[in-house]
């Protein structure tokens, strides 16, 4: 029988007291020597009071009231000699029978058996519904997931829906890397639900051989069931030496993911794979060592990076113990976080006497992804190891420089910095961050062809923050798109595919689903490297924070075309909605935003100096020369900009230093 104590309404709890307006009664869950018996009223406002407004409830059906009579054993207290024991109120779960004292341990124990859906109790007639699973669909492919999916520390197949868009960079990547070479083999090393691998699967059907890993038992059962649920044959590895195959019921589908159960490093260790995807929970640097080891020549790694806390200098001590890098909050602190997970790469692939080059690296509120290219050999690795560098950061007006190349001691390291603050201000101004990679973040060629990918699969989220990245890349506000395939624009695009040739428009390495020689790839890749001689410049400003204060800044966009006007490169960048990419000197960059800044009126005349007013009345002909016609495609890029800003919800902390 369940106890007294769960109850579906107050007047059942009443019933208990057998209340009556003559008679004193006692409470049915307090002993006499806690509350003695009353009249009916009191007796009334005691159970309504302190039994049944701090209770538990049930799936709106029952409620579980605190308890206190003596059915809980608790430890005895010693005062003297004597041993007094002492009864303390609880609670009584309807599922186990279990006696707990705090509500909010009630509140929780109770989530738990709804998480693993143990909602049937003892005491209902009323059955629960067989199955607690919830199936969701993300890019055509249903996933079925436990109601606690969100929560990685409570559920075995996590399942995060603000990945969406990371999961569709991934996708992109792998694309790509698709139409280079056929059939390619790919690891999801952390499947939790198997989502990823099942959009590899389904979408890029025979172009890959998808094998999705984990080291849960309960995740792999998961994984198995999801692949039923999209119609396709499971292998089924737990040890490399045996095999399982089944099939989903269904219509039959000549596809067949691979679902294996181990640690992440011994699969890496033990087989090759053309392209390899790790997502764990929290700082990935475990992974690196195995996942290059036998990762094939020109493919792809990629590596999603969730400890946050860390790389954006929120917890500096762990990111000197994960990555072995001294940082600080910074205005850039997204692109230094990108920064220092592409160093523990780069390290990690010199190790294995591999180089690598950066195709993609992005910093967004939840996540860091980095995707590289992985090339054999000592020289790529030694050229690669040379880019890791130390940064000089100035702490007054956040200028930065990379440290030369040498290991000569400056006399004065301060001299590097573009900036006199070192000179007019008094201690030391500028600390030393890093190691850090000093090269690109992106590859040019290999964002168009996602691009062109995520246009094809209809993956809309992705594609803003894609010529966000273009843009960024190039370093340059043009928009010049075409909707046409990067593979097929006259065959001249050197990208991984095509080779383009000065005489012939000679067709790629890749004729009829057949790959050419390695001496083709390796030309390919040696011609890439080569047009992408021109980088973009490293980090950028923050037009908020170099504002100059009683002065009303001139729009984002109008403010990139003064600065290309002044003969900069200049675009904005993903990590900052109010960044500018530049190669423009700091100094130079106040200059320009202060000539073009117009003084803010309150009420009266304005109190500003007199020795701006020159200045002002420049940019004020400046800004009416341009026109309508200017205005409206700025009113254009704006709407581009916007469309950015769309995936980046996390404003850095705006210093204000005078």
């Amino acid at each position: 029988e369940k106890h007294i104590s769960i109850q579906r309404h107050l007047a059942d709890l009443e019933k208990l007291a057998d209340l009556k307006e003559d008679e004193k009664k006692p409470c049915p869950l307090c002993p006499e020597e806690k509350f003695k018996a009353c009249y009916s009223h009191k007796l009334h406002r005691h159970l309504q009071n302190l039994h049944w407004k701090v209770s538990v409830e049930f799936e709106g059906r029952y409620r579980m009231c605190i308890c206190h009579l003596p059915c809980r054993p608790v430890k005895p207290n010693l005062v003297g000699d004597q041993t007094l024991s002492k009864m303390g109120a609880h609670y009584h779960c309807i599922i186990c029978s279990a006696t707990i004292t705090r509500r909010t341990d009630m509140i929780g124990h109770i989530n738990r058996h709804v998480n693993k859906g143990e909602t049937e109790s003892r005491f209902i007639s009323v059955p629960a519904p067989k199955s607690s699973y919830e199936v969701l669909k993300e890019s055509a492919t249903d996933v079925q997931v436990l109601p606690n999916y969100s929560t990685p520390h409570k559920t075995d197949s996590y399942f995060n829906p603000k990945m969406k868009l990371n999961r569709q960079l991934i996708f992109c990547a792998l694309a790509v890397l698709a139409e280079e070479r056929k059939p390619i083999e790919c690891l999801d090393a952390f499947g939790a639900t198997g989502i990823m691998g099942l959009q590899w699967a389904k979408h890029l059907r025979s172009s890959v051989k998808v094998t999705i890993n984990d080291c849960n038992e309960n995740s792999v059962t998961m994984i198995q069931e999801n692949c039923h649920l999209n119609k396709m044959k499971v292998k089924l590895n737990t040890k490399e030496e045996d095999s399982d195959e089944a099939m989903g019921d269904g219509e039959e589908n000549t596809d067949t993911i691979e679902v294996t159960k181990m640690d992440a490093n011994v699969i890496m260790h033990l087989r090759s794979f053309d392209f390899i995807h790790l997502d764990p929970f929290g700082t990935s640097v475990n992974y690196l060592d195995s996942a290059f080891r036998n990762v094939r020549n020109l493919g792809i790694v990629s590596l999603t990076s969730t400890d946050t806390s860390s790389l954006y200098a929120k917890a500096q001590h762990v990111a000197l113990r994960h990555y072995g890098c001294n940082i600080v909050r910074t205005e850039y602190y997204k692109e230094l976080a990108a920064r220092i997970v592409i160093a523990a790469v780069t390290r990690a692939a010199a190790r294995c006497n591999k180089g690598i080059e950066v195709l993609l690296a992005v910093a967004l509120e939840h996540f860091v992804l980095v995707v590289v290219r992985v090339l054999r050999g000592p020289s790529p690795a030694d050229d690669s190891a040379k880019k890791i560098r130390y940064l000089i950061h100035c702490q007054w007006c956040e200028e930065r420089i990379f440290q030369k190349e040498g290991n000569m001691v400056e006399e004065n390291p301060y001299q590097q910095l573009p900036c006199d603050c070192h000179g007019s201000m008094p201690g030391k101004t500028a600390v030393v961050l890093g190691p850090l990679w000093s090269g690109a973040l992106f590859n040019t060629g290999f964002l168009r062809r996602m691009l062109f990918e995520a246009l094809q699969y209809g993956l809309d989220e992705a594609q803003p923050l894609l010529k966000t990245l273009v843009y960024e890349a190039e370093c340059t506000t043009l928009k010049h798109f075409s909707t046409h395939s990067p593979y097929d624009e006259n065959k001249q695009e050197e990208c991984g595919v095509y080779i383009k040739t000065p005489n012939t428009s000679a067709e790629s390495y890749l004729v009829h689903g057949k790959r050419k020689s390695d001496e083709v790839i390796r030309n390919a890749a040696k011609r890439q490297k080569s047009e992408n001689s021109a980088e973009h410049p490293a980090f950028y400003y923050n037009i908020h924070r170099h504002s100059i204060k009683g002065m009303n800044m001139p729009k984002l966009n109008k403010f990139l075309k003064y600065l290309s006007k002044a003969g900069y490169r200049v675009s904005r960048t993903h990590f900052d909605p109010m960044g500018v990419r530049t190669n423009a000197p700091l100094a130079q960059f106040k200059t320009i935003l202060m000539k073009y800044s117009t003084p803010t009126y309150a009420g009266g005349q304005a109190e500003g100096p007199v020795h701006l007013a020159e200045d002002v009345q420049a940019g004020e002909q400046v800004q009416a020369a341009d026109g309508k016609a200017e205005d409206a495609e700025f009113l254009e890029d704006d709407k581009s900009g916007v469309a950015a800003a769309m995936f980046i919800k996390d404003y850095p902390a705006h210093c204000a230093a005078d």
